[in-house]
């Protein structure tokens, strides 16, 4: 039996379109018609660019029949998170404010997967600029996940891997600032990496907490995974936090073998705050790897108490500075009915948001307020510096972090709109990684009684990539990939 075109990963595609096998204008049409079939279910796309993937993939056609340099994502179709700037696409960050904007420019990772000849089918519905851990506080509707449609995808990536899940598109570039690409992955069953901060340059992604985010891809297995971070990570000068390396070989230098690793694990962080089954299954996956040759040893964050408060804290904060440019004067969504400038301020940026970012701008506008500022912002920046140094002296014991990647599986559509807080829990083990700037990975590592993924999160010292991708490679390969969901 002859596999569809869209089931392939993204590194058997390549090899199939360079061979000869398959041309890109015949992958492409396999994933649009997916989409076509299986995105009403799911709501993963805010725009479809049909005509330009099927022009890009003709051109790349015309390339390879010349005989002229192919790359390794050559022909390989990519969602895009809708807050990365597009040219002449649309970018409306899941926000009415911006629901008619076109990017005129092209964002940095973008410039490098269409110098990689890869086709960019279209841009990935999210949380309302970035704030959510759901996929539910979109503009255009919730994402719904690929397990099990009346549950959230995770956020606020997670119409990338919803997506990617769903092999609408065999890779998804989005967003991490407190755990955006690794929480939807772990609901999606996909595999998701927030590289160090400042390894893939952030010119071009609409800002929401400029300390803390990071873009990163979201795959189906970690080969795809490793490709995709070597085509995007690199240095930039338009981004002043980008570094200095120029690149990495990740997807060549992928291998299995993890013995002597060793891995931290805080068990005093799943006491009464995580789901039995998320517990059970991520033990086992320590289990698996201890079998495969890693090393666990018990650790102990003691600042952990500290991670999920501060981070609500600076994201908020730096939100609400970022989101002030969205006023309705120069560009984006503006009220009709206004008596005067301050009105129209008023007006717009109450109509143009929604509740939950509303709320973070006004969390973070307190915060930053005279006689508050001492109080709440200069002491989460400062539990943040703690966090950080901990962190630092633990990973020189240690080689990785080993941490469920949320504390349950995908819950209800709509179950916890109304409880903010709860809602925040879901961030808890994914936070550490973006307040210190390290790498993590998750990936799958089981499912709950009701069939729903499970994932598995894994912390390394900065610019550590490889390390991450290699154990996740290795467990993958042990236990025979991870399954998809039928639609």
């Amino acid at each position: 039996m002859i596999m569809e075109i869209y089931n392939y990963y993204a590194y058997e595609l390549n090899s199939l379109f360079k061979r000869g096998e398959l041309c890109a204008s015949e992958i492409t049409k396999a994933f649009l018609d997916r989409i076509d079939t299986v995105d009403s279910k799911l709501n993963s796309f805010i725009s479809v660019y049909k005509d330009h993937a099927l022009a890009s993939a003709l051109r790349i056609d015309e390339k390879r029949s010349k005989a002229q340099p192919l790359s390794d994502l050559a022909a390989v179709p990519i969602g895009i998170k809708d807050n990365i700037a597009v040219k002449g696409m649309k970018m409306t960050c899941g926000s009415r404010m911006l629901e008619n904007y076109i990017s005129p420019y092209n964002a940095s990772v973008i410039e490098k997967l269409n110098s990689a000849d890869s086709v960019l089918i279209g841009k990935l519905n999210m949380d309302e600029f970035a704030m959510g851990s759901s996929s539910e506080t979109s503009f255009f509707g919730a994402v719904r996940n690929p397990y099990d449609t009346n549950r959230v995808a995770g956020g606020s990536s997670g119409g990338c891997a919803a997506g990617v899940s769903a092999c609408e598109v065999p890779v998804a570039i989005g967003s991490d600032t407190g755990g955006s690409i690794r929480l939807p992955a772990s609901f999606c069953g996909a595999v998701g990496l927030k590289p160090t901060y400042s390894a893939v340059s952030r010119y071009g992604l609409t800002a929401f907490s400029s300390s803390l985010d990071q873009i990163g891809p979201v795959c189906r297995c970690v080969k795809d995974t490793a490709l995709t971070y070597d085509y995007i990570s690199g240095h930039d000068d338009r981004d002043s936090t980008s570094c200095s390396f120029k690149g990495t070989n990740c997807f060549a230098d992928l291998r299995c073998g993890i013995k002597g690793t060793v891995v931290g694990v805080p068990y005093e962080l799943f006491s009464g705050r995580i789901h039995p089954f998320v517990e059970e299954k991520f033990c086992s996956f320590l289990t698996a790897i201890e079998k495969l040759g890693a090393k666990i040893t018990r650790i102990k964050l003691n600042t952990s108490p500290f991670a999920l408060p501060a981070y609500y804290v600076i994201s908020s904060a730096e939100a609400s500075s970022n989101l002030s440019r969205f006023d309705g004067v120069r560009y984006g969504f503006r009220a009709d009915d206004y008596t005067d400038i301050n009105d129209m301020y008023i007006k717009t940026r109450t109509q143009g948001f929604g509740e939950e970012v509303k709320r973070r701008i006004m969390l973070g506008t307190f915060v930053l307020s005279s006689g508050y500022y001492d109080q709440y912002y200069i002491k989460a920046v400062n539990a943040a510096r703690q966090i950080k140094s901990e962190l630092k002296s633990i990973m020189e014991k240690i080689d990785v972090i080993a941490l469920p990647t949320a504390p349950q599986t995908a819950f209800k559509i709509g179950q916890k709109l109304d409880d903010p807080v709860e809602m925040y829990q879901n961030d808890v083990y994914t936070v550490i990684a973006n307040l210190t700037g390290l790498p993590a990975i998750s990936f799958p590592c089981g499912k709950d009684e009701n069939g729903l993924p499970i994932g598995a999160q894994l912390i390394a010292g900065a610019f550590n990539e490889q390390l991450l991708l290699d154990m996740a490679y290795t467990y993958e390969t042990d236990v025979g990939g991870f399954a998809k969901p039928e639609l």
